[in-house]
């Protein structure tokens, strides 16, 4: 017979890793060639002048120079038109 009673069990106790997205050189900041500008899931930002996406949506600098963030308006599928961030690396 038990003396103590039961604890029971946790349903809770699972948690994933943290995935660190968002924006890494923030405009007027100097990149070197390589370097990653915005980690994100899908293209939220898209890509400008000099800078590349690569295939998890993962913006980076084709060449050294200073970050330039603006925005730009893009045609929807639907028609209408949306602005939308832009990353670009002057050199």
């Amino acid at each position: 017979m038990a003396h103590t009673k039961s604890g029971g069990s946790t349903k809770n106790t699972r948690d994933s890793q943290p995935k660190y997205l968002g924006i890494k050189l923030s405009d007027g900041q100097t990149a070197k060639s390589g370097s990653i500008l915005v980690r994100q899931r899908g293209s939220k930002i898209l890509s400008g002048e000099n800078v590349e996406e690569g295939k998890d949506h993962t913006l980076f600098s084709l060449v050294g120079g200073k970050v330039k963030f603006s925005k730009k308006r893009k045609l929807n599928f639907t028609g209408k038109t949306k602005r939308v961030s832009v990353v670009s690396v002057l050199p």
